[in-house]
C-alpha cells in the first residue's frame, strides 16, 4: 500500500520544487505560513462552452427541497408547480412563491425510504381540476422482505389544496425482493389509462429471471383503467390479455429499472430511460408487448455472455457506456416554445455524471443521435415538465432548474497545457504556483499504487465552508489539483474546479519530456512500463466528487488532522492549525478526531483495531459513493462515523449480484470468500471496486478488509 504520509520533502521527487530539501531540512513550527499566499494566478475560469444555445438556470431559487425525485404540475393549472421528495412528503408551490406548502406527508416509518426507495411517482388525474384525485408510488414496509410497492389513490376533500390521508385506497401492491430497483414512476397516458413502470425486483443481474418472466410486475412496464369503481380494470386491448400465466396489466417487459420516463405530448411516444447493470445504460421508445432484451441483453450489448439471442428484442434507440455515466434518468421530448431548435428532441441525463443529452436525426441516416448539451456538474434524479412544454432538470441535493436559451453562445476553452492553468509554477510545472497551498491526507485513496501530492487554491478574500460533518466546501473559484506519480515519474495531474455553476474535472497527461502536460478529453487508457494507467474523463470524475461527499473528497477534517511540510517555507506544522491561523474557515472547526492510519506499524499495540483500519479505508475508497443520496446502488453507509450496525453491510444481501458466489453477502462474518465486498475489491473486470480510474487491486488494502472479515464472528445486533 501507498505510505499514507505524501510529504513531498520525504519523497524527494522534484528538485526544483524542494530546493534540495530533504525530509529533515523541515523546521518543526507552529504555523506552516505566518501570513495567508497570495493567489494571483491559480483561479476557476470560467466552465468551457459548446455551441449548443442552451444552459441551466436555477429558478424557485427562495425554496430548497429535502432529496427531490419529480417536478410536475397538474391539469389546468399553469401556476402552480408540485415537488415529491423521497423521505415521503408532496410540496406545492408558486414561481413567485418564497415557501412551499405541504400537500401531502407520510409519517416517519410508514415508507421505506432510502436508496432506491421512498416516495418514487405521483400522477394528477386527467380530470383533477373537476374530481382531485391523485396516484401515488410508494416503497411500504411489510411482507417477507419489508419492503412492498404500493400505487395508491386519493382525494382532495379542500379544493386541491391538500390530499387527505383518509380517502387513501390501495389499488396495488406487491412485494420487492431486494431494496433495489424499484422503478416507480407513474403517469396518464394520452389513451386515458395509468402506466406504472417497475424495475427487475434488485440484486444484480436479474438472479430471479424477473424480466423474462410475464408471470410477475417486475421489469415490466404496466397499463390500467383506473376510470371505473374498484381499485382497478385491465384495458381489453393489453398485449397479454387471456395468455395463460402471465399478468394482464403488462404492456411491455424485459425492462431492468425504468427509473423515469415520460409520453411526448405530440406524438404520445413512451420514452424510457431503463438503468443498466455495470456497463451500459439505454434509451427506449415502448412498443405495446414489446420485450426490450433484459436480463439477455444491456443496451445493445450480451449480458452475462460472449453471445446472446437477440431475435425478438426490440432494440434501444441509443445506448452509453459507464464512460459518460453511470445511472441514465429518463427525461422529456421538449415541446415548449424558448427553445425551438429543442422542439421534438428527447433530453435525458445521467444521475452520476451530471451530463445532460439531446438525440437529435442525423443528416445521412435520420438515425437518432446523442449529442451532449449540458454538463450540469450535480447529480440528476429527475426532470419535469411544465403544462407549457419547458423542461426543468432536478438537482438532488434540493435544488430546482430550467433549460433555458444561453443567449448567443460562448466560444471558452479550457488551457490545454498545464503552465497555461495559473496553478504551477512558471519555470517549474511540477512545483504549484505562489498562492496554492499543499495540503496531506491521513488516509489517502488507492490510485494503481501511485504516490500522490495535493495543493488547492481558494480566491483572495474568500473562506471555506465548515460542514458539521467535517466537510469542506470550497468558494466558486476554488481549485485543487493532484499530481500522480508511478516510480518516481510524473503520469498525470487533475485539476478539481469550482467554477460559478457547479464543480468539474480536468486532467493533463504529461509530456514525454516530463516538462508540461496536456489536456486529455474524455478520458483514455494507455500502457506504462508495468502496465496500463487510466485517465478519466470529466463525467466519471464528477461520479466519485459527487454533492453527496462534499465534492472535494479528502479535504474533510478528519483527513486533515495531521501535520503537514510547507517547502515554501521549509516548515513542519499541524495542518488544521496552520489553516486556521491563515483565516481560511469561516466558522470554527467541529470537534472531530483525526481518521486512523490504515498501516499496519511494529507494535500492534499502539495501533487502531483491525476493524478501525478498515472502516478508515471503506471511508476513503467506497463512502463517497456508499451514502445516503450517494451515486453508489443500495441502502449501505460506509462512511467512518457509522457503526457498523448502521453501514447495512454485515450480513446483507448484494443488490448488484453476488459475483458467483450463490450465498454470498456484503459481508459474511469470518468468510471474505463469501462476502461481496472483497470479491469487488479484488475484481479486475467490470465488478471491479472502486470502479473507476483503477485497473490494480490494491493488495495491502484487500488483505486489510479480508483480515477484518475474517475477525468478525457475528454481526452486531
Amino acid at each position: 500500500m501507498v505510505s499514507i504520509s505524501i510529504r513531498v520533502a520525504a519523497l524527494g521527487l522534484v528538485a526544483g520544487y524542494l530546493g534540495g530539501c530533504g525530509s529533515d531540512d523541515f523546521v518543526e513550527a507552529q504555523f506552516g505560513y505566518d501570513e495567508r499566499p497570495v493567489n494571483a494566478t491559480c483561479k476557476a475560469p470560467p466552465r468551457p462552452t459548446s455551441d449548443t444555445g442552451i444552459k441551466l438556470e436555477r429558478v424557485f431559487a427562495g425554496i430548497t427541497f429535502n432529496a427531490p425525485t419529480l417536478i410536475l404540475q397538474a391539469p389546468g393549472d399553469d401556476t402552480r408547480f408540485y415537488v415529491i421528495e423521497q423521505s415521503g412528503k408532496l410540496r406545492s408551490f408558486t414561481a413567485t412563491d418564497t415557501t412551499a406548502t405541504d400537500v401531502l406527508t407520510y409519517a416517519p416509518g410508514e415508507i421505506r425510504s432510502g436508496g432506491e426507495m421512498g416516495f418514487l411517482g405521483f400522477a394528477f388525474a386527467p380530470d383533477w381540476p373537476t374530481s382531485h384525485v391523485a396516484y401515488v408510488s410508494v416503497t411500504k414496509p411489510g411482507g417477507s422482505t419489508n419492503v412492498r410497492s404500493v400505487v395508491s389513490r386519493m382525494k382532495s376533500t379542500d379544493g386541491g389544496k391538500t390530499l387527505d390521508r383518509s380517502t387513501e385506497q390501495e389499488l396495488l401492491v406487491f412485494e420487492q425482493p431486494y431494496e433495489n430497483h424499484n422503478g416507480g414512476n407513474i403517469a396518464f397516458g394520452p389513451d386515458g389509462y395509468l402506466y406504472l413502470g417497475f424495475g427487475d425486483g434488485g440484486s444484480g443481474g436479474d438472479p430471479q429471471g424477473n424480466g423474462q418472466k410475464l408471470s410477475v410486475p417486475l421489469g415490466k412496464m404496466l397499463r390500467i383503467d383506473v376510470s371505473g369503481g374498484g381499485p382497478y380494470k385491465i384495458p381489453a386491448d393489453n398485449p397479454f390479455v387471456g395468455v395463460a400465466g402471465a399478468r394482464e396489466e403488462i404492456w411491455a417487459y424485459g425492462l431492468r429499472n425504468p427509473w423515469r420516463w415520460s409520453f411526448d405530448r405530440a406524438t404520445g411516444d413512451l420514452w424510457v430511460g431503463d438503468v443498466g447493470q455495470n456497463a451500459w445504460e439505454e434509451v427506449d421508445v415502448i412498443k405495446r408487448g414489446g420485450n426490450y432484451g433484459w436480463n439477455t441483453r444491456e443496451g445493445t450489448h450480451c449480458y452475462g455472455g460472449a453471445t446472446c439471442a437477440t431475435a425478438g428484442f426490440v432494440e434501444p434507440v441509443v445506448d452509453y457506456s459507464h464512460a459518460d455515466g453511470v445511472s441514465i434518468t429518463g427525461g422529456h421530448v421538449y415541446r415548449g416554445t424558448a427553445i425551438p431548435a429543442l422542439v421534438g428532441t428527447y433530453l435525458y441525463g445521467d444521475y452520476g455524471s451530471g451530463k445532460i443529452w439531446g438525440l437529435f436525426p442525423e443528416a445521412s441516416s435520420g438515425k437518432l443521435s446523442a449529442q451532449l448539451l449540458i454538463e450540469s456538474g450535480f447529480n440528476i434524479p429527475s426532470f419535469g415538465q411544465g403544462n407549457d412544454g419547458e423542461v426543468y432538470v432536478i438537482d438532488y441535493s434540493g435544488k430546482i432548474n430550467k433549460i433555458v436559451p444561453s443567449g448567443k453562445p460562448g466560444a471558452i476553452g479550457f488551457p490545454q497545457k498545464l503552465s497555461a492553468t495559473g496553478c504551477v509554477d512558471a519555470a517549474d510545472h511540477a512545483a504549484p504556483a505562489p498562492g496554492v497551498i499543499p495540503y496531506s491526507v491521513n488516509v489517502p485513496f488507492w490510485s494503481d499504487g501511485a504516490d500522490k501530492e495535493r495543493f488547492f487554491a481558494i480566491p483572495d478574500g474568500t473562506q471555506i465552508g465548515v460542514a458539521t460533518d467535517g466537510d469542506l466546501d470550497l468558494p466558486i473559484g476554488s481549485v485543487t489539483m493532484k499530481h500522480f506519480r508511478v516510480g518516481g515519474d510524473l503520469l498525470e495531474t487533475r485539476l478539481f474546479v469550482r467554477h460559478a455553476d457547479g464543480w468539474a474535472g480536468y486532467t493533463y497527461e504529461w509530456d514525454a519530456d516530463g516538462k508540461d502536460a496536456t489536456l486529455v478529453v474524455g478520458g483514455k487508457t494507455k500502457a506504462r512500463a508495468g502496465g496500463q494507467w487510466s485517465y478519466p474523463s470529466g463525467a466519471q470524475c464528477l461520479q466519485c466528487h459527487n454533492t453527496a461527499a462534499g465534492s472535494t473528497l479528502g479535504l474533510e477534517v478528519r483527513q486533515l488532522a495531521r501535520t503537514n511540510d510547507y517547502p515554501a517555507t521549509g516548515r513542519r506544522a499541524p495542518q488544521l492549525d496552520t489553516l486556521v491561523h491563515l483565516g481560511m474557515f469561516d466558522k470554527a472547526l467541529p470537534a472531530i478526531a483525526a481518521l486512523p492510519s490504515v498501516d499496519a506499524v511494529a507494535d500492534p499495540s499502539m495501533a487502531p483495531t483491525v476493524e478501525t483500519r478498515a472502516r478508515a479505508y471503506l471511508h476513503v475508497n467506497c463512502a463517497f459513493c456508499h451514502r445516503p443520496m450517494g451515486t453508489g446502488q443500495g441502502p449501505q453507509d460506509l462512511r467512518f462515523e457509522r457503526a457498523l450496525k448502521e453501514t447495512m453491510l454485515c450480513n446483507a444481501l448484494p443488490t448488484q449480484g453476488t459475483l458467483g458466489v450463490a450465498s454470498a453477502k456484503l459481508v459474511t462474518p469470518g468468510d471474505p470468500t463469501q462476502s461481496v465486498v472483497s470479491l469487488r475489491l479484488h475484481a479486475t473486470d467490470t465488478n471491479r471496486m472502486p470502479p473507476l480510474a483503477s485497473l490494480v487491486p490494491d493488495a495491502d488494502g484487500t488483505a486489510l478488509i479480508d483480515n477484518w472479515i475474517r475477525t468478525l464472528s457475528s454481526c452486531p445486533p
